[in-house]
């Protein structure tokens, strides 16, 4: 199952960490172990976010996402599941459109 993984960082966790050098290595760490297809870093409310989409195949994974950024960052880290244009035309809306609207 593909996933959404997004990451805010805390201005002074993460510019402490800019300002020590270890930021860059965090990150590459974190990346390296995650193996996202697609990784972005954009602002959101005045912080540094980073979006991830990854691919786990059990739900006992899920720490393995998270954690790095508590534990490198303080993040604060949200996980949604996320299909593509072809999950989504397997998901079957016809059929649950016709079951839940009559």
């Amino acid at each position: 199952m593909r996933m959404l993984v997004k990451a805010t960082m805390p201005v002074e966790t993460f510019n402490n960490a800019v300002r020590d050098g270890s930021a860059g290595p965090k990150l590459g760490r974190i990346i390296e172990d995650l193996k996202p297809e697609a990784t972005y870093f954009i602002e959101e409310g005045g912080k540094r976010t980073a979006l991830l989409v990854v691919s786990i195949t059990d739900p006992s994974q899920v720490p393995s996402l998270a954690e790095p950024w508590f534990l490198s960052f303080n993040a604060t880290v949200e996980l949604h599941p996320a299909m593509t244009p072809e999950d989504l035309r397997k998901a079957g809306l016809a059929q649950l459109g016709k079951k839940y609207t009559r």
